[in-house]
């Protein structure tokens, strides 16, 4: 079995939560204070060892190959005035050795579609695929544990994690093989007996969602081939997913990180407070800002 080398990043969605923004610039181009979603997921494929990053794309998405490509114009105008730190830090976005291939899905038909766009790309190795709107923060990202995984257990892999009952409609909720312990450890592995895509509360099979990061056989192309169109009448990649591990070929790993939903406008704001009270250049001036403006609120004014 091939060592994961390539991942595959749909990025063709519209959107639509965070418009007006998003009308002329794509989502995963929103910055968490000056770095753009999408670049926190490349930069994790890259940690795990991906040299390969496979961009589906649609309409107006022309600007995420102009962010990851090389502007020797503006590297050349930033030496010129003496900012060879910032130079190299766009020089650097994507380190030599690291490749970008861009791939357009013509029709929204779905992730399992935009995943299946990148099967020429692929070929029959195995491979990651990350979805840039869960950022991901810790020691140790889902992409790590799950390429180190598959080194041990050469299988579909899924990230997941616990979430609470009242969101168990809006992922894919995993049908576990037995009885799930009472506590997940992060990093601990999950034997995945079946995925069901957005499930009714009452009938959610668990609360352990499958999320944003995955690796996969090229199996997963020849059943997305020939699924049938799904909810919402879309290719679902959870319903390729279901179909392998009814074969008993699906495992998970429970998320050993920080998830933040960045397609979701509180869940964007969550991440950029986040990030901005880890980084110590920021850190004391937000806190005192803060503590400034709830004197205020208390104050009532």
């Amino acid at each position: 079995m091939h060592k994961i080398t390539k991942a595959v990043f749909p990025v063709a969605g519209l959107g639509t939560r965070f418009l007006p923004a998003t009308k002329a610039m794509p989502k995963e181009l929103l910055p968490i204070i000056d770095k753009p979603i999408v670049q926190y997921a490349v930069e994790e494929a890259i940690a795990a060892g991906i040299t390969d990053l496979i961009f589906i794309t649609g309409r107006n998405k022309r600007a995420i190959g102009d962010h990851f490509d090389a502007n020797l114009e503006l590297e050349h105008q930033l030496a010129a005035k003496g900012k060879y730190e910032i130079r190299d830090m766009v020089r650097n976005i994507v380190p030599k050795g690291v490749n970008c291939i861009f791939i357009r899905q013509a029709e929204a038909l779905g992730l399992g579609h935009a995943v299946l766009c990148a099967a020429p790309a692929v070929g029959r190795e195995p491979f990651a695929v990350l979805l840039a709107d869960d950022l991901m923060q810790g020691d140790i990202l889902p992409t790590q544990a799950l390429v180190e995984a598959f080194d041990i257990n050469p299988q579909t892999t899924l990230s997941v994690a616990e979430v609470p009952e009242e969101d168990v409609s809006k992922y894919g909720i995993v049908r576990p093989k037995g009885t799930l312990p009472t506590t997940l450890v992060p990093g601990s592995s999950v034997d995945v007996a079946g995925l069901v895509e957005k499930p009714k509360t009452a009938d959610a099979p668990s609360h352990l969602a499958s999320f944003g990061r995955y690796v996969f056989t090229a199996e997963i192309f020849d059943l997305l081939r020939d699924l049938e169109p799904g909810a919402g009448g879309e290719i679902q990649l959870a319903d390729a997913i279901d179909k392998l591990a009814a074969m008993g070929k699906v495992s998970a790993i429970v998320n050993p990180s920080r998830r933040y939903d960045c397609g979701s406008k509180f869940g964007y704001l969550t991440a950029i407070v986040d990030v901005v009270l880890a980084n110590p250049e920021y850190k004391d001036r937000f806190l005192g800002l803060m503590r400034d403006r709830m004197a205020k609120i208390d104050a009532g004014a």
